[in-house]
């Protein structure tokens, strides 16, 4: 095992990928000469050279098809995204071309293609920049999502996407680009679509992914000086979602809080709670909650955002409405 930061372990995926693979190259803004907008790309340019690691202009629709038309025609992309805010510019792209092309083709064409970069907020951006697209893509068939939140899963999970033959998108956090964490040594890879329980526990479950698992685990950490006893899972994909681990630590716990940093309507968490009630709900003692980002675009003010992101005050305060220790 070693420590490596987050963009480290993103950056061991990539390279490891390029190595085994001549048909993978990466490409988007300042990957390449400035060695990456948060240097996750560093270092690639030398070892890779200009044809595999390439700059491009700011032109994401642009750059985005050019992936999807190599990807249809045998190679590998990885894509770039500076701040997924800037994928709506490329969004038909990845919808109505990547998601859609295995079954407009009737499978004589897949698309094997990674969309990786930052999502939702990193700090003071304000609403233009702090967006959490989660759900706008998963909420497409064709699509994988990943959302990992530590350098391991990270690793893992990004060598799998590369390897994957349906497009995946890969969602990053900018503040979370310098966390440190433990790797293991040698190759490794996740399966995609498995949840990972990050803390057992028997009073709640509490559920998240991304960087909103810094949430959970500090308001479980908390619950525990109060003999309050959170089972703390991270979903890690949000398509697939990895509905059994839930709805059997449900079965176990009897009481659900979803964390996402997300707009209220139409989440990931939204989705979770519908098949939690679907599946468990003779073992639900209490009405799943919800802790979720503000139903604003995210203000500019440090006041207004700290206002608007889940943090573990509120993640404390769902978690004792549904154990009935306070009201609502």
């Amino acid at each position: 095992m070693r420590e490596l930061q987050f963009r480290e372990a993103l950056r061991e995926a990539m390279q490891e990928e390029m190595r085994r693979d001549e048909s993978i190259f990466l490409m988007g803004e300042e990957v390449a000469e400035y060695n990456g907008a948060y240097k996750v790309s560093q270092g690639m340019l030398a070892e890779f050279g200009a044809k595999r690691i390439i700059d491009t202009p700011i032109a994401e629709l642009g750059f985005a098809g050019i992936g999807v038309g190599a990807a249809m025609n045998g190679l590998l992309p990885i894509i770039e995204f500076m701040t997924f805010n800037f994928s709506l510019v490329a969004i038909d792209q990845v919808i109505n071309s990547a998601a859609k092309m295995k079954s407009m083709s009737g499978g004589h064409f897949g698309c094997p293609i990674v969309f990786r970069g930052p999502t939702a907020s990193a700090g003071m951006l304000s609403s233009q920049h702090s967006q959490a697209f989660e759900s706008w893509y998963a909420n497409c068939p064709g699509l994988k999502v990943i959302v990992p939140s530590n350098p391991a899963d990270a690793k893992g999970l990004l060598k799998s996407a590369i390897r994957d033959n349906d497009p995946v998108i890969f969602m990053e956090s900018e503040q979370m680009y310098g966390d440190k964490g433990m790797v293991p040594d040698g190759e490794y890879l996740m399966p995609i679509g498995v949840a990972d329980i990050k803390k057992a526990g028997t009073d709640v479950t509490i559920v998240s992914f991304g960087k909103m698992m810094k949430v959970a685990l500090k308001a479980a950490e908390e619950l525990a000086a109060e003999n309050i006893n959170a089972e703390v899972i991270d979903l890690r994909t949000v398509r697939p979602i990895d509905y059994a681990t839930v709805i059997n630590s449900v079965k176990k716990t009897n009481r659900l809080v979803i964390v996402e940093e997300s707009w209220p309507l139409a989440a990931i968490a939204t989705e979770v709670a519908f098949k939690v009630q679907r599946e468990a709900f003779d073992y639900l003692d209490a009405p799943v909650l919800r802790v979720m980002g503000g139903d604003v675009p995210l203000p500019y003010a440090p006041t207004l955002i700290e206002a608007y992101l889940p943090n573990p005050a509120r993640v404390i305060k769902a978690v004792k409405e549904v154990m009935y220790l306070q009201k609502a």
